[in-house]
């Protein structure tokens, strides 16, 4: 997916709020949060995401640390849609 497509999916309403359910053209399917990081803009203009895998995510809604996040290609992806049990950040 083009970085464009990605971003008009996930601004403003799901960025950093819902959890995704991301497919992969060569892995596994996989729910997450994207994470708005210092660097997100400049990740973004280069279709790379940092995201925080599911099993990760309520550790990171406590303590807010980038360091749980991986960074993605999103030209990897093949689909993204909200993830059925929605899991919203609080704060």
């Amino acid at each position: 997916m083009q970085n464009d497509m990605i971003s008009k999916f996930l601004e403003p309403s799901h960025l950093a709020k819902t959890a995704i359910k991301i497919e992969f053209k060569k892995r596994n399917t996989m729910v997450g949060i994207f994470v708005d990081s210092p660097d997100y803009e400049d990740l973004k203009s280069k279709n790379f995401w940092r995201i925080v895998s599911e099993m990760n995510i309520p550790e990171w809604q406590r303590s807010n640390d980038n360091k749980l996040a991986k960074i993605f290609n999103g030209s990897e992806f093949t689909k993204i849609t909200v993830a059925k049990e929605k899991k919203e950040v609080v704060g």
